[in-house]
């Protein structure tokens, strides 16, 4: 149990590191945030399998439909930035521009 743990928990932190570091690309971003969300919702439900906390089961369902409407808007706002801009750079973004 202790190495599974350790495991999703330095998942999550390599992909914590990777939207951390590797800002360039909006579609790079995007995979580490949902590998961030996939190593929670793996951990959320070894964790209550392990403590038999069934009262509590609904969360990792409500952590995925989350997970799931955020890679949603994610992929909409890639593909409307892939139009205006012609690419997926962050860089080229200015949230000041009117």
């Amino acid at each position: 149990m202790e190495q599974i743990n350790l495991n999703i928990i330095m998942a999550f932190t390599i992909a914590l590191m990777g939207v951390l570091i590797y800002r360039s690309h909006l579609m790079s971003t995007l995979l580490c945030l949902e590998g961030m969300m996939l190593s929670l919702f793996i951990l959320m439900v070894i964790l209550i399998s392990h403590f038999h906390s069934f009262s509590s089961s609904m969360m990792p369902i409500i952590l995925l439909v989350f997970s799931a409407c955020e890679a949603g808007i994610g992929l909409a706002l890639l593909v409307m930035i892939s139009f205006t801009y012609g690419n997926d750079h962050i860089q080229n973004l200015n949230l000041l521009q009117c």
